[in-house]
């Protein structure tokens, strides 16, 4: 298999990744034969999943604005992923010049690709870090540098606690994240969930099963199990809902149904 120049050396390409996965649902170029086969394999069973993956990414950009016009000016995107166009940066910058914004990931493609998107940026780093070790993202010198912790901060876990096992404690993860925010701060927040998805959850469930097949599990979890992740944060509302019915900016009827899978809600703290 031919190695394209923005792949890292030090990465397996022969094995899919979730994010080069995520980037070939939303149009993105930066995906291999092995991530394309994956997709197509779970779109087998699920042919809406790129509507979802749409619709997470329309609903992290009004949060992110929401966010700015709350007077926050510093994000933290942990499981950032690949950036695509309308990236939290971009968001948040074209809101509020001069916008600080920590992405965090620990897939050294997501890694790479984003030191290349984001050189010259001052105000935006990445951190290669991981969700369920909170206190290596804190304790970043990109955190130190661009997020001060004594001022609202919106961090966003975007479509990436779905991929953190029970086992592995996200919840834990979650609140000592809270514990590190100034009063004030936002957690923006979307998650897999059977509810809502227009199929049978057999059906679903083949797509559960394209992901262990690739080491990468996906935990549905249900709407009070999600909305668990929110203890300790007032909910802002609309409160949790599907992604089309938080804050929309047009008629979510006109929405694809697939677009309803999932919650997405947006929490403060006090």
């Amino acid at each position: 298999m031919e190695r394209p120049a923005w792949a890292p050396r030090s990465i397996d390409i022969s094995v899919p990744s979730v994010s080069r996965i995520y980037d070939y649902y939303l149009g993105g170029s930066h995906n291999f034969e092995v991530d394309r086969e994956a997709a197509r394999k779970a779109m087998e069973f699920m042919p809406g999943l790129p509507k979802i993956m749409q619709a997470n990414r329309a609903f992290m950009r009004r949060a992110v604005r929401f966010a700015a016009e709350e007077g926050i000016t510093q994000f933290l995107d942990i499981g950032s992923g690949i950036p695509t166009f309308g990236n939290v940066h971009e968001v948040a910058q074209a809101a509020v010049p001069g916008a600080r914004v920590l992405y965090v990931d620990h897939d050294p493609v997501a890694v790479a690709h984003s030191q290349a998107v984001l050189r010259g940026n001052e105000a935006v780093d990445v951190v290669a870090a991981d969700l369920c070790k909170p206190q290596e993202i804190l304790s970043s010198p990109g955190r130190e540098r661009l997020i001060d912790l004594n001022r609202p901060v919106a961090v966003l876990l975007v479509a990436i606690l779905h991929f953190v096992e029970d086992v592995d404690d996200p919840y834990g993860a979650v609140a000592e994240l809270r514990e590190a925010l100034a009063p004030g701060s936002l957690l923006i927040l979307t998650h897999a969930s059977y509810e809502g998805i227009p199929l049978p959850p057999e059906r679903a469930e083949g797509v559960v099963d394209v992901y262990r097949d690739i080491r990468n599990p996906l935990i549905m979890r249900s709407r009070d199990e999600i909305a668990r992740f929110f203890e300790g944060y007032d909910m802002v509302e609309p409160g949790l809902v599907p992604m089309p019915h938080w804050r929309p900016e047009s008629a979510p009827e006109d929405e694809d149904p697939y677009a309803f899978s999932g919650f997405a809600g947006v929490g403060r703290t006090a």
